[in-house]
């Protein structure tokens, strides 16, 4: 006989739990996770000593009961930072973001993006389009050269697309347009002024980026969730799920939090306008390598940028640097990201040698440097491609979903680019509509 349930959620990561704390007492809720413990990708891995997150993961607070929760549910476990980027690039770092610092970059270098950015207030040339791409929108916002420099190299390593193809609907918040004067003080100065959303952030002292999914699991019922339990398939008409490990699951509403593409693969047979929206969406893979270097203070930043086609890595950061919990005394602990198309093959050992041998080409690493420890992650659905199809192929799946008595949300399920606070207010948002629904 099937389990039944009020509401089916699937994936334990913070969007799912969200949901479900969200839920309370007012809806019988089942979260099924397919990893061993709760998180997905926002959870942590111990080894040899080190705490490794799946890539970067850092809480960014700007909404006031989000924040409320948060810090309510760490219990002080949380430190405040202020972010220190930066940007390597031309054998120099400089701050985060390029467009407001490039101070100590070569002068023709300097000259050519003060230049270009000047020329955009004065001579801001026709307007864009109703549907810019995002490659127009760079020159209209910053010039040829701040685009030719960082903003073009940049987003191509890391999108994997022509810029032409990419929309503008996801960097508002993510790609701040500083003021003239911002930008001619940033050439002429070291300016220590903080842009972007992420200008501070906070990350547990204990426990790694783990601590926040454990933290909100430890809210909800006993038996609530359950692990080592995959979704199979979905009949969407008579509303049964098979779940690995307890079979058929029958459910009044589903909310998935897997990402969207994977999820309708598991729905069958879609109907061909659902099947031809779905085949609509792109993504790309995020290969993060996790290393446990042997020497103290490797860097004192946060995470550094490398928009240069000589490095194979979009970014490192340096988790040592967000807690002292996250490695052992006398080690730093570094994170280190590459993009690829999901289909392209991966020879781990070869990329692991580029990146090692980029390291040290940057300075971040010596030549009689020891590895203490090495692990590997891979994020096949790491970031959504925002390009033109994706809005309309997001929207008409949305709605036959709803239709059919499933919400899709948070990062992955909603198919978008958002973090951590967003995703769990992603929970609060669909325990709110699914509470409505009783009324």
């Amino acid at each position: 006989m099937a389990l039944k349930t009020d509401v089916l959620i699937v994936g334990g990561g913070l969007a799912g739990l969200s949901t479900a704390y969200h839920l309370g007492s007012r809806l019988e809720a089942l979260v099924v996770e397919k990893g061993t413990r709760v998180g997905g990708t926002a959870g942590s891995v111990a080894q040899d000593g080190f705490t490794f997150d799946q890539t970067g993961h850092l809480l960014h607070l700007h909404d006031d009961y989000g924040r409320r929760l948060i810090l309510g549910l760490l219990r002080g476990n949380a430190a405040r930072h202020e972010r220190s980027a930066w940007i390597h690039s031309r054998g120099v770092d400089t701050r985060y973001p390029f467009q407001a610092n490039t101070f100590g970059l070569p002068p023709r270098v300097v000259d050519d993006c003060l230049l270009g950015f000047l020329k955009t207030v004065h001579r801001p040339g026709r307007p864009l389009g109703s549907r810019p791409s995002f490659r127009d929108w760079c020159l209209r916002q910053f010039g040829e050269g701040i685009s030719r420099h960082f903003m073009f190299p940049y987003n191509e390593k890391l999108w994997k697309t022509p810029l032409e193809e990419l929309t503008t609907e996801w960097q508002g918040r993510f790609v701040p347009k500083p003021k003239p004067g911002e930008v001619l003080r940033g050439a002429l100065m070291d300016q220590r002024k903080a842009f972007g959303y992420n200008a501070s952030f906070y990350y547990p002292r204990r426990g790694g980026c783990q601590a926040l999914p454990d933290a909100l699991a430890a809210r909800l019922r006993s038996g609530q969730v359950r692990l080592r339990c995959a979704l199979k398939s979905v009949d969407l008409r008579e509303r049964i799920a098979v779940v690995e490990g307890l079979g058929e699951v029958a459910y009044g509403r589903l909310v998935n939090t897997m990402p969207l593409y994977d999820f309708l693969g598991l729905v069958g047979p879609l109907p061909a306008r659902a099947d031809e929206a779905r085949r609509r969406l792109r993504f790309n893979t995020v290969w993060n390598l996790n290393l446990g270097v042997a020497r103290a203070g490797v860097c004192d930043k946060h995470w550094i940028y490398f928009p240069e086609k000589s490095f194979p890595f979009y970014r490192v950061g340096f988790a040592s640097n967000f807690a002292r919990s996250n490695h052992p005394r006398g080690t730093s602990s570094l994170y280190i990201e590459v993009s690829r198309k999901p289909q392209e093959r991966v020879d781990k050992r070869r990329l692991e040698t580029s990146i090692l041998d980029g390291l040290r080409r940057c300075g971040l690493l010596k030549a009689s440097d020891r590895l203490v420890t090495r692990q590997w992650n891979q994020i096949r659905c790491g970031y959504v491609v925002y390009d033109f199809e994706r809005t309309p192929a997001v929207a008409a799946l949305t709605a036959f979903l709803n239709r059919r008595g499933v919400d899709s949300i948070g990062r992955y399920g909603g198919w978008k680019y958002s973090f951590m606070e967003e995703t769990i207010l992603d929970g609060k948002a669909c325990a709110e509509r699914l509470c409505a629904s009783l009324v």
